[in-house]
């Protein structure tokens, strides 16, 4: 592995290339934070497929294109005079620092659970009015419901146990099923969501990032789904020639595989 000093001369290298493209190319001259945003974003899902597929290579080269997205915001704000990537670096250092008093004071902590207690409550006391301000409004519906459960526990707000929470599960389950039975849409929607909100606050009681275990399950039911095609190509059949019961028997091969 590099040194530090190999490590920081990297960074200052791709701080200068930065400030070369900024200068020359048109494409990089013409870039604004709005123009990024959404490339930014593509660019952490692809580092998420890549943290799944347990790919290393390709996790340091989502890596390297999540730092030049960071260089690139932080020399648009040296442009304005509103902030450099030093003071990104020196910010987000203050705020570990004084969010680990277990670690830079004389809190001590004797388990997880109470390290991310003391961190929702110093955020309380930094200022914010509530612990869930820090979870951004425009989160996917999944991830944003996963954040809320997680920092209303760091508070207190929670479960004791599993069984609690899978009872709450089925009663909600309950629910759902007599708001089908009465037939109101608008209802089964919204006992719909709870079953969903009551199945991720499960996952975390379980220790499954629902996100995670979903998105597994999404690339499993592809490659089997890819396999049964490829069955059917075989055949020279389309998959509306065949039947159900075909179907079934490719697709508890493609489960074997």
């Amino acid at each position: 592995m590099n040194s530090r000093s190999q490590q920081l001369k990297a960074l200052d290298r791709l701080l200068t290339i930065m400030d070369e493209l900024r200068q020359q190319c048109p494409w990089d001259r013409k870039q604004t934070n709005e123009s990024l945003r959404h490339l930014t974003i593509e660019e952490t899902y692809e580092l998420g497929e890549a943290i799944l597929e347990n790919d290393p290579a390709e996790i340091k080269n989502e890596l390297g294109d999540l730092l030049l997205h960071i260089f690139f915001y932080s020399k648009i704000g040296s442009e304005t005079n509103d902030f450099d990537i030093a003071d990104v670096a020196n910010d987000i250092s203050e705020k570990l620092i004084s969010r680990h008093p277990h670690i830079y004071g004389d809190v001590t902590v004797s388990d997880e659970e109470e390290v991310k207690q003391n961190w929702e409550n110093i955020k309380l006391k930094e200022g914010k009015k509530s612990v869930l301000e820090g979870v951004p409004m425009s989160l996917p519906a999944m991830v944003k419901a996963n954040r809320i459960q997680d920092k209303v526990a760091g508070v207190g707000f929670d479960w004791e146990e599993p069984h609690q929470v899978f009872e709450k599960l089925k009663e909600e389950l309950g629910e759902l099923q007599h708001e089908i039975k009465e037939g109101n849409q608008k209802k089964i929607e919204s006992e719909f969501g709870d079953v969903l909100f009551s199945m991720i606050n499960y996952a975390r009681f379980l220790k499954i990032d629902p996100e995670i275990a979903l998105e597994r399950t999404n690339k499993k039911f592809i490659d089997r789904f890819k396999y049964l095609e490829s069955k059917a190509k075989e055949m020279n059949k389309s998959l509306k020639e065949m039947t159900l019961a075909e179907m079934d028997v490719y697709w508890e091969e493609a489960k074997k595989k």
